[in-house]
């Protein structure tokens, strides 16, 4: 019988304690950060169903809805759902269009729109939005609804359009009521004020705070402010949505316009509340499921569209919340307060709400997000949607900003830039064509083309990532033609995309490639090479075609001598190459190969030991390197036993120690064993621990690390993960990479 009492599986009698675990959670997180968010919804629900122009009680029914069904339904657990700001636009000029009952009816259309959405899995779809168009839509709709705002304040009612709220202005100042304005203002005051405020206090929700003061402000002032007005209770207020009589193709578009702004503004909160915890990510498709039917609901009991909200959002999960439970209660609670409290909502006055949207609608223009469109070229997107927005209505100005930012986009793609200027210290014309070179491109690519004297000596340097048949076509017909005249031209091609394969299949984005990619032909392309001794030839060729030019101002410096840093002893082995695996350049290995990467005791071979004493003591390199490689033919005839015959078994025998050193049991063999390598690969290990040791007996080099610290270290590079290992007298050992913290880039 076993007496392990160290199980992860719990015992069949766990499930008792585990749900009182959850409810003990639940009350302590969940229950306190439901009724914070309960005070932050329901200023906000009463503001926005104002904003709206729709009955009271449709906010307090959506917040209610929103909360409870979203929160039980959705597939963001901690975002919390209800009427939002980014809808107040649409709902008013639905409702001025329709009336409440058919944009009741509208509401129901989009929450089933917004089922289908969820149930056809297209939720991260509805996330491929410029940015800065949803941001600019969310400022517009925060400037509309401060001008709407701005003449309840005044004591005044909105008007229908943003361009009517901004002309009307100077008028509605001249007939200002003085009491509806220091309401509002002490409620905008306590909104700015209230992150300021020190200790416990702030934990109030500030909303909350304004909408009691100005309240308790219009009870005691003297004055008549207007106050908010409710026909009949909560449950009065419920009834069927009516269907449409008249234009459907607008209620169509009305359906659309809300299911769509829904809900990308959910899936735009759900992400960023993913960003504020480290519980469960969202399941955007359930989430959008979620919404839908408390869309629907909320329009089939005569509330408003409901949304995602972050700002609720946010602060539910700054209160604490662990799960949807908390979502979910404050929807009771507005269920709760809105029955039994009704006479409280209508003793607050419409100018404290005024004030309130007034805040929310300036905080949707965020200076960051006007920052990031001007550093990225998206300010002319931004301010254009913005105009759409508050000048024509939501839907157009959204349109014409993801118009505008799609031609952005096309313009930045497609274009390319053509410079054609002579350089005098050579005498010849230099031609640069820098980004995709399509046949939109023909028009500045021939006129600058155009710009050189007959005769001249031209190089044509392109630096191009897709390059179509017609541009390749219009470059090779002017060379021909250039060359006639006398001229001559050089293509250099520095890009990825080639000129012999725009003519041979149909254009495509290359994959980027480096100077590693141009030098270092694949093998398939090394196989369909010519096998007449011109594969060298070619690759010359190609050599000075695409990277002379990369290499040659770095060559320049070191045309009067060489400084390398390192000494690099590695196998002659074609598979191993220096620079590559060591991220270095021309000049900085003084790299020498054999069969092996042996050093030959007592100087026996005079390659080696030149090179040595040359690159110590002239060249003074900082470190000695010896560099061995799975898969090695001289350690595999070694272990074999087999000398081969002739001048590679007499070189094979300065590695006999290394045999039998392996064989009496070296630790680094013991350590690569561990690792997984076989017996091969662990030779080679241990021939490289012992170069390393031979070489920091070798005079020359003891010399010169009692003198200036010149280090000696040993590596192996596994040639079928393409991993470098780092050999220790005692064993193996990764190499850290020396900036870890930009693999969270």
């Amino acid at each position: 019988m076993s007496t392990d009492t160290d199980s992860t599986v719990p015992p069949a009698s766990a499930g008792p304690p585990v749900r009182n675990d959850r409810l003990a959670e639940l009350i302590r997180y969940d229950l306190p950060a439901s009724i914070v968010v309960f005070l932050v919804a329901l200023p906000l629900s009463l503001g926005i169903a104002v904003a709206s122009d729709a009955p009271i009680t449709a906010g307090l029914i959506a917040a209610a809805v929103g909360g409870i069904l979203a929160g039980v339904l959705g597939g963001a657990p901690l975002q919390v759902t209800g009427p939002a700001a980014g809808l107040t636009v649409v709902v008013a000029e639905v409702i001025h269009e329709f009336g409440w009952k058919t944009a009741c009816f509208i509401t129901v259309a989009a929450g089933v729109l917004q089922i289908l959405f969820g149930l056809s899995r297209i939720a991260r779809a509805a996330l491929a939005i410029a940015p800065v168009v949803v941001h600019a839509m969310l400022a517009g709709i925060g400037v509309t609804i401060a001008l709407q705002q701005v003449h309840v304040l005044l004591g005044g009612a909105s008007h229908s359009t943003a361009w009517e709220n901004l002309t009307e202005l100077p008028g509605q100042l001249l007939d200002l009521r003085s009491g509806d304005v220091v309401i509002g203002l002490v409620v905008i005051g306590i909104m700015l004020a209230w992150r300021y405020v020190p200790g416990p206090v702030r934990a109030i929700p500030g909303p909350l705070v304004a909408v009691l003061v100005a309240t308790l402000l219009a009870v005691i002032a003297p004055g008549d402010p207007a106050r908010i007005v409710i026909d009949g209770s909560l449950f009065d207020a419920i009834g069927l949505p009516q269907l449409p009589t008249g234009d459907w193709s607008a209620v169509v578009m009305a359906v659309l316009t809300v299911a769509l702004i829904a809900s990308v503004e959910s899936l735009l909160s759900a992400v960023a509340v993913d960003k504020m915890h480290n519980r469960a990510r969202a399941d955007f498709d359930r989430e959008l499921i979620g919404q839908g039917v408390a869309n629907t609901a909320s329009g089939l009991l005569g509330g408003l569209p409901v949304t995602g909200v972050i700002v609720r959002s946010a602060t539910n999960v700054q209160a604490g919340a662990r799960s949807r439970a908390s979502a979910i209660l404050h929807g009771v609670w507005i269920l709760v307060f809105s029955v039994a409290l009704v006479g409280v909502v209508e003793q607050i006055p419409k100018a404290a709400l005024a004030g309130l949207l007034i805040v929310i609608g300036v905080q949707l223009v965020k200076l960051a997000h006007i920052r990031t469109a001007r550093r990225t070229g998206d300010l002319a997107v931004y301010a254009v949607t913005i105009a759409g927005v508050v000048f024509l209505n939501l839907l157009e100005g959204v349109l014409i900003g993801l118009v505008l930012a799609f031609a952005l986009l096309l313009w930045r793609v497609v274009r390319v830039q053509v410079h054609a200027v002579p350089v005098e210290e050579t005498g010849r014309w230099l031609v640069t064509v820098d980004g995709t070179c399509t046949f939109l491109a023909l028009p500045r690519l021939t006129s600058r083309l155009a710009s050189i004297p007959a005769g001249a000596d031209v190089q044509v340097q392109l630096t191009v990532d897709f390059l179509d048949h017609a541009a390749t076509e219009a470059l090779h017909d002017w060379a021909r033609q250039h060359e006639n005249t006398g001229g001559t031209v050089e293509f250099v091609e520095l890009g990825t995309a080639r000129m012999s394969h725009a003519l041979a299949a149909p254009p495509r984005r290359d994959r980027a490639r480096g100077l590693l990619d141009g030098l270092l032909a694949p093998r398939g392309a090394r196989e369909r090479a010519p096998r007449d001794g011109e594969t060298i030839t070619a690759g010359v060729a190609e050599y000075h075609r695409g990277h002379a030019h990369l290499v040659r101002p770095h060559l320049d410096d070191l045309r009067h001598g060489q400084d390398p840093d390192s000494f690099f002893l590695t196998c002659a082995d074609s598979r191993i190459v220096p620079n590559v695996i060591t991220s270095s350049g021309p000049g900085d290995l003084f790299t020498v190969r054999n069969v092996g990467n042996l050093v030959p005791a007592d100087g026996r071979d005079s390659s080696v030991e030149a090179a040595l004493s040359f690159a110590v003591e002239k060249l003074s390199v900082r470190n000695i390197v010896v560099c061995g490689h799975s898969g090695c033919g001289a350690m595999q005839a070694l272990l074999s036993g087999i000398r081969p015959p002739g001048g590679l078994g007499d070189w094979l025998s300065h590695a006999e120690p290394v045999l039998a050193r392996f064989l009496a049991g070296h630790p680094v063999a013991a350590a690569a064993a561990t690792a997984g390598f076989g017996e091969a690969d662990q030779l080679s290990m241990v021939n490289v621990a012992m170069q390393v040791e031979a070489l920091y007996r070798h005079p020359t080099v003891r010399r010169a690390a009692m003198t200036r610290e010149l280090e000696v270290s040993g590596l192996f590079f596994d040639i079928g993960t393409a991993r470098v290992l780092h050999i220790t007298p005692t064993g193996i050992a990764e190499i850290p990479d020396p900036a870890p913290e930009f693999a969270m880039l």
